[in-house]
């Protein structure tokens, strides 16, 4: 069973990547504004149990269980996330049952997911309610981990002081807080859905681009912004800053290179050598990039 699972998914990024979009989902950045996990409504954690075995199902395209959620190498297995690490509730029905079990924590930017049999023996006797069981001490510490506290996409607005939130949030429009967004998230990578939360608009992506999105409008400040694209990851080398990866986008303010910075990291931009500015450095005027 582990590894079917390792076979498809060997350095984890399919996993890391359903949580990240489970998240956001949950979230739904684009209309309610919302980033932080805390702003979920209790019947959204809730469901948020329902849409990871629903996401991993969509991924990993595991056929429908005979009495669990899953069948996977011809074995019924029942998906169990928590919102608290070792928090899995385990029904009456899947005892005996092979479970995956599954966590993620946005704040702490981390993901896990095991197998373990919920054996009789590995349950607490007490239960709730519907009657529903914990791991007991023994259950959890024979879980066969696939991957333990793996990194998860960062969230950048929750890396963010309150200040530079505020500051981001507070034009009533799209585009002058997307603007803000990347001046004030320089060299670190920035996310679609982070896009889609700040701007709050169905072209949101427009509004990063050039012909009067946040490229056009950031370049006289000295700033670029880099994207998936080819050139835009080579330059990104380059320079060492974190390479743009599907859908994400890294904003980098830049000085013109000269003789006298020596060894300091540089690219080529429309025919000019340039280097990330100093904090101290007065901005100037950066060529667009392409888009493509």
């Amino acid at each position: 069973m582990s590894s079917a699972l390792l076979s498809a998914d060997p350095t984890g990024w399919r996993f890391a990547r359903t949580f990240r979009r489970t998240i956001d989902m949950l979230l739904d950045g684009q209309r309610t504004g919302r980033f932080r996990w805390r702003q979920l409504h209790k019947t959204e954690k809730t469901h948020a149990g329902s849409l990871v075995e629903i996401n991993l199902q969509r991924e990993f395209q595991f056929a429908d269980g005979q009495k669990m959620d899953y069948e996977i190498s011809g074995v019924d297995v029942d998906c169990k996330f928590s919102q608290e690490m070792g928090k899995w509730m385990i029904p009456p029905e899947a005892v005996g049952h092979l479970c995956l079990v599954t966590w993620c924590n946005d704040y702490a930017e981390k993901w896990s997911v095991g197998l373990v049999r919920a054996a009789e023996q590995s349950l607490l006797e007490r239960s709730n309610r519907d009657k529903k069981r914990y791991l007991n001490p023994s259950g959890r510490a024979v879980i066969r981990w696939l991957f333990r506290d793996a990194p998860l996409a960062e969230n950048v607005l929750l890396k963010l002081s309150a200040n530079n939130v505020a500051a981001i949030f507070a034009p009533a429009r799209g585009q002058p807080r997307i603007d803000e967004l990347f001046r004030r998230t320089l060299g670190r990578r920035v996310t679609r859905a982070v896009v889609a939360t700040v701007g709050q608009q169905d072209d949101y992506m427009k509004r990063i681009r050039c012909n009067g999105g946040a490229r056009s409008r950031l370049a006289p400040e000295g700033i670029v912004i880099l994207g998936q694209y080819g050139s835009h990851v080579d330059i990104a080398a380059k320079l060492g800053l974190p390479i743009p990866r599907g859908g994400e986008s890294v904003s980098v303010r830049l000085a013109e290179w000269m003789p006298v910075d020596g060894e300091v990291p540089h690219a080529v931009i429309g025919g000019k050598m340039w280097r990330v500015a100093r904090t101290d450095g007065l901005p100037c005027f950066v060529p667009l990039l392409p888009e493509r």
